[in-house]
Parts: C-alpha cells; sequence; structure tokens
C-alpha cells in the first residue's frame, strides 16, 4: 500500500501531519543524513584549519565552497545517499562517499577525499547529529511554540484578573480567587521551566572508537587532538565532552527530556484545570458554525482542544520518558539499542507540539461567563467563615475556628445565617460593620495584583 497520511502508521505522519511539519527537516531520516553530511564536512574544516601535517590548506573560497555542500543539501541529495547506502549497507559510511563524489571536480577540495572521516567511529558522527538535531529543534520549533503558548495564557490571565471566581479544593466551595490568577499560576509555572528548558547545554564528543583518540594519536602524535576536536563540536554550538566511551552518554538528553516533561506536565494540568471551568461554566467557548459537537446532540461545544492536548501530551511524555530512562544506559563502551531508540526522538517532539497547538487554539475559544462566576459566589456565603474567625482571633475571642467550623460544616449557610453570626460577636462597631459589608466577590485579597504581576514576566 502506497504510503499517504491515510495510510500512515502514525497519526503524527497521517491525521497530524501538518502540525508536525516543523520538524520534518529536524528528525527524519532526510534530517538526520543532512545533520551527518554537516558534521562531517565541520570536521574536515576543522583539520584543514589547523595545520595538520599531510592534511592539505585549502583557501578560504574553496572552504566555503565546502561548506555551501551542507547547506545546499535537499531531500535529492539525500536520495543519492541512500542509494549509497543501498550498496555498502552502512548509512554513516554512505555519507563519506557522497562527499567524496561531491569533491571530486574540485581540484582544491579532491586532495582532501581521504581525511573525510579521518579517525572517525560512526558514533563520532551520530551523537552530534542528535545534539545538533535537539538543539534546533529547541531554538527553531519548540521555543518559539511554547512562548506563544505563555502568551496566549498570559492575554487570559490579564483580560480576567478582575474576574471573581469561587475557588474549589477538594472540589468543594473555597476562598474565592480571580480566574486571571488562576490562569497566571500557568503562566508562571512554564515561565519557570521554559527558562531551565532553554539554558540545558547539548554536549557531543568526537574522540574515537572508545574514546581515547587512539587512532588519532597513532597518525600524528604530535597533535592537541582533544583541542582540535573541542574546536570542531564547539563550531557547531555544542558542549565538548571530554571524557567519554565510543558514545556520548546521553545524559543531556535526558535532561532536555525531562525538563520538556516537566513542561508538559504543566500544560496537561492547565489543560485539566480549563476543562473543569468549561465544565462549570466559569468559561464559555465561541462556537464554529461550521463544526459538530456531538453526532446525537446538536447543542454541545465539546473541550476537544484540552482533550486532545491532554492525550496526545501523555504519549509525548510517556516517549520522552522512556528515551530519557533508556538512552544514559549503555553495557561497557557501547551496545547498539541506543541506535534505534533515537531514531524516535522526533515522536516524543511531534506529540508535544501537537498538543501545544490544540491547547493554544482553545484558549482562543475561550470566553469567561460573568454571570455563572457571579452566581457560584453569591451563593457562597460560607466562604466567608474564614475572614470572620480570622477577625475574631485578632480581637481575642476564644475559638473561633471552632463556633465557625460548629456554624459551617456541611451546612447550607445563608448571608442572613452568617451576618446573625457576626451581629452576636463581641468586636468593634467599626469592624463588624465592615465584616456585614463583606461580599464572596470582594474577598478578593491580592488576586487581582497577582495576575497583574505576569504582564512583566518573560
Amino acid at each position: 500500500m502506497e504510503l499517504s497520511p491515510l495510510t500512515a502508521l502514525s497519526p503524527a505522519d497521517g491525521r497530524y501531519a501538518g502540525k508536525a511539519d516543523s520538524l520534518r527537516p529536524i528528525f527524519s531520516e532526510y534530517g538526520l543524513i543532512r545533520h551527518r553530511v554537516i558534521v562531517e564536512l565541520t570536521w574536515l574544516d576543522t583539520l584543514t584549519g589547523n595545520a595538520i601535517p599531510d592534511i592539505p590548506q585549502v583557501d578560504t573560497a574553496a572552504r566555503e565552497r565546502l561548506a555551501a555542500i551542507g547547506e545546499n543539501f535537499d531531500v535529492q541529495a539525500a536520495e543519492q545517499v541512500k542509494q549509497i547506502e543501498a550498496t555498502t549497507n552502512h548509512d554513516v559510511k554512505a555519507i563519506e562517499y557522497y562527499l567524496r563524489e561531491q569533491i571530486k571536480a574540485d581540484a582544491d577540495l579532491k586532495s582532501l577525499s581521504e581525511f573525510i572521516h579521518f579517525a572517525c567511529t560512526s558514533e563520532d558522527i551520530n551523537n552530534l547529529c542528535y545534539s545538533l538535531a535537539l538543539l534546533r529543534a529547541r531554538e527553531e520549533v519548540l521555543l518559539p511554540m511554547l512562548d506563544q503558548l505563555i502568551d496566549g495564557l498570559r492575554e487570559l490571565a490579564l483580560r480576567y484578573a478582575d474576574a471573581g471566581m469561587l475557588a474549589r479544593t477538594h472540589g468543594q466551595p473555597a476562598t474565592p480567587t480571580t480566574l486571571g490568577k488562576e490562569m497566571a499560576i500557568f503562566v508562571n509555572r512554564l515561565q519557570q521551566q521554559r527558562n531551565v528548558f532553554a539554558q540545558i547545554s547539548l554536549l557531543g564528543k568526537l574522540n574515537g572508537a572508545v574514546g581515547n583518540y587512539n587512532a588519532h594519536t597513532v597518525a600524528y602524535p604530535e597533535v592537541d587532538w582533544p583541542g582540535v576536536c573541542r574546536e570542531a563540536v564547539e563550531k557547531l554550538g555544542l558542549q565538548f565532552n571530554p571524557l567519554t566511551t565510543q558514545i556520548e552518554p546521553h545524559d543531556c538528553i535526558a535532561e532536555y527530556n525531562h525538563a520538556l516533561m516537566r513542561i508538559n506536565t504543566i500544560v496537561m494540568d492547565a489543560a485539566r484545570d480549563i476543562w473543569g471551568y468549561i465544565s462549570l461554566g466559569y468559561f464559555k467557548q465561541r462556537a464554529v458554525d461550521t463544526e459538530v459537537g456531538s453526532s446525537t446532540m446538536p447543542h454541545k461545544v465539546n473541550p476537544i482542544d484540552f482533550e486532545n492536548a491532554e492525550g496526545n501530551l501523555g504519549i509525548a511524555n510517556a516517549t520522552l520518558d522512556h528515551l530519557a530512562g533508556k538512552l544514559p544506559i549503555s553495557r561497557w563502551q557501547r551496545d547498539l539499542t541506543d541506535s534505534t531508540a533515537l531514531r524516535n526522538l522526533g515522536v516524543g517532539f511531534a506529540h508535544t507540539v501537537i498538543a501545544w497547538q490544540a491547547f493554544e487554539k482553545g484558549l482562543g475559544k475561550l470566553e469567561a461567563n460573568p454571570q455563572v462566576l457571579a452566581r457560584d459566589l453569591s451563593e457562597a456565603w460560607e466562604v466567608l467563615a474564614e475572614p470572620v474567625q480570622t477577625v475574631m482571633r485578632r480581637h481575642g475571642i476564644e475559638e473561633p475556628y471552632e463556633k465557625l467550623k460548629k456554624l459551617t460544616r456541611g451546612k447550607p449557610i445563608t448571608k442572613d445565617v452568617l451576618h446573625d453570626f457576626i451581629r452576636q460577636l463581641e468586636l468593634p462597631e467599626a469592624t463588624k460593620e465592615k465584616l456585614l459589608n463583606l461580599r464572596p466577590e470582594d474577598y478578593l485579597g491580592h488576586a487581582i495584583t497577582l495576575a497583574q504581576s505576569v504582564a512583566k514576566a518573560r
């Protein structure tokens, strides 16, 4: 059967294919091959620039032509590499042969042919490829999308900073807050984790078959190979790892995945809370005329965007967690279990961006329902037991908590019941009058200013 979005096994390449497009140039087979080409060319360029005996030095123009092979590498070029691989049955060796073919007609570069992949094991190339992919994914896709999602929540926080809302702890009526302040909490949490994620260093190694520069040193013992290899790794924008086995141990990938998992967990928490607020009627969803909420109940406008986000975040985190736990473990100097696992890095990120887009789409449909917010607050006089007993404490009235507990716990409390209680208290008249004038919708503490504080975040 011909492969298409309709026949793809994964919804990331099928139903949701368009939502994951930004990751395809990075984590696809084409992306992996292109990154290998860039790494090989960077290594070759570094060798030519270090005055190593027998390695020809080429001028700036020739080095620019060398770099252009990677810059202009496209899907058609990747297909040429795959054709070579069909003969070599080795993916990294196919890159070496491809590059030899590309420079053979260039008089200046042809002399470099035998130094392509010099002293390298395949893992020298591959570990750098995956770190490059993670670097690109973070800078080009994940951080811009996350910033946009955070901004969507920030806009809600500011718009509804003063929209009083009955809080619910343990699902029961609790001290009032504002709808905006509850959104601001997620802005703050996500901003903190976003900053952590942005700072994670991505490491790379280029030190040979078991990490000792064995082949490098036997060929050119006089060369500072750790220094040369560090230069090449840092040219790629990565941090040099000087002490490894055959493989870079992937601890940085685990750290990267765990940071992203924390972000996803916070987004999932927000999706569930917003789903609940929609269910309570605190949020309305703008209906789209052409959409259908139910195949049999025409009135429904379901919170499907937040449900879609939650489902995809679960798949994303399961994949990211597996890789974070698997990749840093390798038998002795290396086994091959990381190889096939690494090819699935894009899966976790694909479901992450699918989820984030669904969540953001859902945010765009939300409108507060002031009537429902006000109604719930107006019917929750029991929440004022907290300020009443706190004022009683200030004025030295004995057992204030116990007296309010006896009055309110598990009982329907009306304004009249609470006011009768307040009038009997031995309090200064001004204080008593202040309590009698307090309404649930006024009992917001610093919620409004806390919500507004996220305007300066970032």
